[in-house]
């Protein structure tokens, strides 16, 4: 069968080790956008591109720390992107009518937990998620997200902190004016 038969089975070999890793890349993109709707539309853009470089891919790194990056710079890309685009139109008394009611209540916890998730800036969101959610290193994280390892563990003791404060209703230390 020669040299296409083994490419076959290694291409299929990372497509089947590509969807074991969708749930990881969902709950991330889900801590990211703070919607469900729009974690898919990063996870499918991400996969889209993992698929498109998989002969990029070298089996000596870790897959899931590599389609992090990957998920990562797009979600970063798209932000720049909606940036420069202008604001869509309000719907005024449409939007009303077009919102669908919830499927189900969340509990308040986890409601809380979702607003001051999405309070924290985006760079210690990325953190706390990847090493506190999906259990990766500090090492994997800083690979993912292209940072020194230091960086990961100033975000993520700020990230802490500041969650900690957001759901204890703490007010953030003032700081005192100099004059």
């Amino acid at each position: 069968m020669g040299h296409g038969g083994a490419h076959g089975r290694e291409m299929a070999d990372f497509a089947r080790r590509l969807v074991a890793e969708i749930p990881a890349l969902r709950r991330y993109a889900r801590a990211l956008t703070g919607d469900a709707s729009e974690a898919d539309d990063v996870v499918q853009d991400c996969l889209e591109r993992a698929w498109s470089r998989a002969h990029l891919f070298r089996p000596d790194r870790d897959l899931r720390v590599w389609l992090y990056a990957i998920l990562h710079n797009g979600f970063i890309d798209d932000r720049r992107r909606a940036r420069r685009r202008p604001a869509p139109a309000p719907l005024g008394d449409a939007g009303d009518r077009l919102a669908a009611p919830p499927v189900q209540d969340l509990d308040r916890a986890m409601a809380d937990l979702d607003r001051a998730l999405d309070a924290l800036p985006d760079a210690q969101r990325a953190v706390l998620v990847l090493v506190v959610v999906e259990g990766l290193s500090y090492a994997d994280a800083a690979r993912a997200l292209d940072v020194p390892p230091g960086t990961v563990m100033s975000r993520l003791h700020r990230a802490r902190r500041r969650l900690h404060e957001l759901m204890e209703g703490e007010a953030p230390p003032r700081l005192r004016r100099v004059t």
